[in-house]
């Protein structure tokens, strides 16, 4: 199924999605979970086949306005130099260990949403990833038990500010401008896909390709992140762990190509979606 976050007539929500709309999930059990990282700790899924298979919606997708899959996550965790593409251009020698850095809830939209073109640079560039969104409470997880503590998986846009990202060696101020990374449109939960199953990722720039890789290219797959990151800190229901960006960034290309106002982005992987959002300067 697909769950995703959103807005209705100013008011946050969440529910399943389909081809026909929305089916809003408060609507159906009240004030049980205030939002989709509340019913993802419940794994309350029982009810769900039923909405689905009886079909009625509450709104179209025109009438929501997607927001982050999940707008309030404990913790992001980023992966970088996850692809040897990108380690590569990077000119980044090999690591026996994952590089991890954090990005903050603020700095996230949700499909559709502005990317914002800060004031304070040009150097907006794109990073096309999977996110893994964590579903139960866990810690020192081993890598053989890691897919069950995964809920499901959604596109991700590790919108970058390169030189912000490069005053210093650590990337926290260039990965953490509001309204810069984008998280959507919404999650396809881990019964829809087989754990180890082989996705493609795609990011476009006004139509153009600029990435495109497979999960099989991950220099640290899925259960070696989770099993690395709860070894330090425990993961919790609405976390969310960003696999890594492969080759063909923006900032390594000649000329370098950075996103500018009006610019189209859109990030694709299969069996989930396309996350599409347009670039605004601020």
């Amino acid at each position: 199924m697909k769950l995703a976050s959103y807005s209705y007539q100013n008011k946050p929500s969440f529910g399943l999605v389909t081809d026909h709309g929305i089916i809003d999930i408060p609507k159906r059990l009240g004030e049980s979970y205030l939002d989709l990282r509340s019913y993802l700790a419940s794994s309350n899924y029982a009810e769900a086949d039923k909405w689905l298979a009886q079909g009625t919606v509450d709104y179209s997708l025109e009438e929501i306005t997607f927001l982050p899959v999940i707008p309030n996550p404990d913790k992001i965790f980023c992966i970088g130099l996850n692809y040897d593409e990108h380690r590569i251009e990077a000119n980044r020698d090999k690591s026996a260990n994952p590089t991890v850095f954090f990005r903050v809830a603020n700095s996230q939209i949700g499909h559709l949403a502005p990317m914002l073109l800060p004031k304070e640079s040009k150097n907006l560039d794109f990073e096309g990833e999977i996110a893994v969104i964590i579903g139960r409470k866990g810690r020192r997880i081993a890598e053989e038990d890691a897919y069950s503590y995964v809920a499901g998986y959604a596109c991700y846009n590790d919108g970058s500010i390169r030189d912000w990202q490069n005053h210093t060696h650590q990337w926290g101020p260039g990965k953490n401008f509001e309204g810069t990374g984008a998280f959507g449109p919404w999650m396809v939960t881990r019964d829809e896909i087989g754990d180890g199953e082989i996705l493609t990722l795609e990011t476009r720039l006004n139509g153009e390709v600029m990435q495109h890789a497979t999960t099989d290219m991950l220099l640290f797959p899925i259960p070696t992140l989770i099993s690395y990151v709860s070894s330090f800190t425990t993961l919790e229901p609405g976390d969310v762990i960003v696999t890594g960006t492969p080759g063909g960034i923006g900032m390594k290309r000649n000329p370098p190509v950075y996103m500018k106002a009006g610019d189209v982005v859109e990030i694709e992987v299969s069996r989930v979606g396309v996350l599409r959002n347009t670039i605004v300067a601020e």
